[in-house]
């Protein structure tokens, strides 16, 4: 039986949550097919960590053990994405990582709130 959120189930963004072991609690609907050739839904209960070579998967030690986040932009076969990567909390202390990745439109907006006078709203 599927207990995930509805919201989470289709949300427009890949969604992957693991322990502050590593090992991977939730994949979301796009996540399992974002990384369909790896195993998609079958990663779930499997480590994070051996799903990445070297220096990601140092990065990703990193987020778990000092609490750290890692954001970038990435580019596969002309399509741009945010890599958000942060732990979770249980009770203040580092419960795990989420990961969310964001297909990014070709022409993004940027704005900056409390601008002077006449800046964009």
């Amino acid at each position: 039986m599927d207990d995930r959120p509805e919201w989470m189930k289709e949300f427009p963004g890949a969604i992957t949550v693991c322990d502050a072991a590593g090992t991977i609690l939730e994949m979301n609907d796009l996540a399992c097919r974002t990384f369909a050739s790896d195993g998609g839904a079958a990663l779930i209960g499997r480590n994070v960590l051996d799903c990445h070579p070297g220096p990601a998967r140092a990065k990703l030690q990193g987020i778990l053990e000092r609490g750290e986040r890692n954001v970038y932009t990435i580019e596969k076969n002309g399509v741009r994405k945010l890599i958000y990567q942060v732990p979770w909390y249980r009770d203040g202390v580092c419960a795990g990582l989420v990961e969310l990745s964001l297909e990014l439109p070709a022409e993004l907006p940027h704005f900056v709130r409390g601008a002077p006078s006449g800046g964009t709203p």
